[in-house]
């Protein structure tokens, strides 16, 4: 199997699987795995969210992710709990396709660490 299609076959494993957890089985989203992982990595799972607060969880989850690339690192975390991170690298120009190739890859690979998917 080419490095593409096993990213797509377990692309469509974390959609699959997190659609049935949390959306009734409706398919999930890029945006909205990316929401997931940042309310798992604040960890405060059963409060209501503002539409900024939603932004900036969306935010955590992207510097979460590409920490394994070199772009970001956790440089503290407030006295609420909320991570910041701190930009290590600027992300090179890529198109929209690319990006989302990016994201996806380092979605795969989050859930491949957390043995969530195999």
């Amino acid at each position: 199997m080419s490095r593409d299609e096993q990213l797509k076959a377990r692309w469509e494993q974390v959609v699959h699987k997190l659609s049935e957890k949390f959306a009734d089985g409706d398919p999930l989203d890029l945006d909205a795995i990316i929401y997931l992982i940042g309310v798992q990595e604040l960890g405060q799972f059963h409060r209501k969210f503002k539409k900024d607060q939603k932004l900036d969880l969306m935010h955590i989850a992207i510097c979460k992710l590409l920490m394994p690339y070199g772009y970001y690192e956790l440089d503290f975390v407030d006295d609420e709990g909320w991570p910041h991170y701190k930009a290590l690298e600027q992300l090179p120009p890529l198109k929209a396709g690319e990006q989302s190739l990016l994201m996806k890859e380092a979605i795969v690979n989050y859930f491949l660490e957390a043995e969530f998917i195999s």
